[in-house]
């Protein structure tokens, strides 16, 4: 690190807002005091957390014996003559007062502090645990040390004086996700949430004996799922290559290889819309047992997601963002996607509805149909508008058109419809499932009609991977398989927007 001031003021130059030039002197003055601005190692002897866990019960007015040496944020200061209060804030949001008074730390040192501190600094602390007067749990500091000079201010956030809390923009939040985490307690909430439902998913998986494996990212075919794929170049064998959209064909080869509980989270890209419940870059697991089927996969998923409510929160009653509750608990509803769609519109819809039909009813309702779109498709579409949108519970929604669904087995007793169901909670799609199709042969007819139809202008059709056809050959299981987005299940447990559940989404640039 450079230690002349001069020659910093060189590299930051003179143009900066005036807080920061301000910062950034009260820097030079500590290094050429010969103090360190930013320190490798302080002698911190306990955490924030830890001094509020283990001396709760200290009376207003009480001063003990022991001592700590602690180190956080500042978020507070008020400096007032002979003393300074400052509140310290640790990485969770916990927050312990400390206070600097001239007879505990001198004189010099508290000037010092007073003309060297400000609000975001990281600071050290070493003192007598107590509490304020009224009450408030307090170090009583005997000497300081700056943890780590703030340049930048934090953000203006504040509660008027009808209790409005002012705070980032939305956009601010998601492009500079580290101010929010400093300011906003539900920032760093969702994190610790998160890493909850991570070790929940986990356990949930290890409990029913299934292996955790990882597949590529980078594939020379793109297959799984439909959707458009982001595409990359590798220069070591001049090579194009797709970030893959989904983990199933290698998952599937996995069980081939006699891997009978298989399942992976990971990333997928989709080079797609972003709303309020799609990124472009997202996370995602997908699972696979042997000799199971879609119903032995809706209790999977209904099991993982119950399950990391309980974890989380310790209730399947959860409470979303916007204060209502939200019951994930018990049974779910199962509806099926042909029957809810001909009640809804009083007429029956089929596999053999013709296509003129279809086209009129998604004219009727406002629906866009692409010229590519297969029946099956305009079902879904037309489904989607006036069913799906409004699935408050959780549900099950069963047995979807084969013209869709590639990779699922064919329904035992419903011909034209396929043994898969979509979940949908709140509205949202949250994650499917399939009996998996397991007859290499209409596998092999399948995959080339889809490659049939990327030829006519389908951009979400899949490829023929004759590498995967082949793994199916040498004999794949009767199977279930399910996928989930991890952000839509944070979406379903908080009722949160996927720009919030993801900790650093992608944006556009401003």
């Amino acid at each position: 690190m450079n230690q002349n001031p001069e020659a910093n003021s060189e590299v930051f130059g003179d143009d900066a807002p005036e807080q920061i030039q301000v910062r950034r002197a009260k820097r030079e003055k500590l290094l050429a005091d010969g103090y360190q601005a930013y320190p490798a190692e302080l002698p911190i002897t306990a955490t924030i957390q830890e001094v509020r866990a283990n001396y709760a019960n200290v009376e207003p007015g009480e001063e003990l014996v022991d001592e700590v040496g602690v180190a956080g944020r500042v978020m507070f200061m008020r400096p007032s003559g002979k003393i300074a209060f400052v509140v310290l804030q640790a990485g969770d949001g916990t927050r312990l007062q400390v206070i600097f008074s001239l007879a505990n730390v001198g004189q010099e040192a508290l000037d010092y502090l007073k003309a060297n501190v400000d609000l975001g600094d990281h600071l050290f602390a070493a003192g007598h645990i107590g509490a304020s007067k009224r009450g408030e749990l307090s170090v009583f500091a005997h000497s300081w040390q700056m943890a780590a000079k703030a340049i930048r201010p934090l953000p203006k956030t504040f509660t008027t004086a009808d209790g409005e809390e002012m705070s980032l923009g939305e956009e601010t939040r998601v492009r500079q996700r580290h101010l929010d985490l400093i300011t906003r307690q539900s920032a760093r909430d969702m994190i610790r949430i998160r890493a909850k439902m991570m070790r929940s998913i986990r356990k949930t998986f290890e409990d029913r004996e299934f292996i955790e494996i990882e597949t590529p990212i980078l594939q020379t075919l793109h297959g799984g799922a439909a959707a458009r794929p982001f595409t990359t170049h590798i220069n070591a064998y001049d090579e194009d290559l797709y970030l893959r959209i989904a983990t199933e064909l290698y998952l599937k080869r996995a069980v081939v290889g006699g891997v009978e509980r298989v399942y992976e989270i990971g990333k997928n890209f989709r080079n797609e819309g972003a709303d309020s419940s799609h990124s472009p870059e997202f996370s995602a697991m997908e699972a696979y047992q042997a000799y199971a089927t879609y119903d032995t996969m809706a209790q999977l998923t209904k099991d993982l997601i119950q399950n990391a409510a309980m974890d989380i929160f310790g209730t399947t009653t959860v409470t979303l963002a916007d204060g209502s509750e939200y019951d994930l608990g018990g049974e779910w509803d199962e509806i099926c996607l042909y029957d809810s769609l001909s009640e809804k519109l009083g007429e029956e819809i089929t596999v053999e509805t013709p296509r003129t039909r279809l086209l009129e009813i998604a004219e009727q309702y406002g629906i866009k149909v692409k010229d590519y779109a297969v029946n099956g498709k305009i079902v879904e579409d037309i489904w989607e508008e006036l069913v799906g949108d409004h699935l408050y519970k959780p549900t099950f929604v069963r047995d979807f058109p084969e013209d869709t669904s590639p990779l699922t087995r064919g329904h035992r007793s419903k011909p034209g419809l396929t043994e898969k169901w979509d979940l949908y909670i709140r509205g949202v799609e949250t994650a499917t499932a399939y009996s998996e199709l397991a007859d290499p042969v209409i596998q092999r007819q399948r995959l080339t009609a889809q490659s049939l139809e990327a030829a006519n202008g389908d951009p979400e059709a899949m490829q023929l991977d004759e590498d995967f056809i082949q793994a199916m050959e040498q004999g794949f299981p009767p199977a279930g398989g399910m996928g989930m987005g991890i952000d839509r299940m944070l979406m379903a447990l908080t009722g949160l927007g996927i720009r919030e559940t993801i900790a650093f989404p992608f944006v556009k640039r401003g």
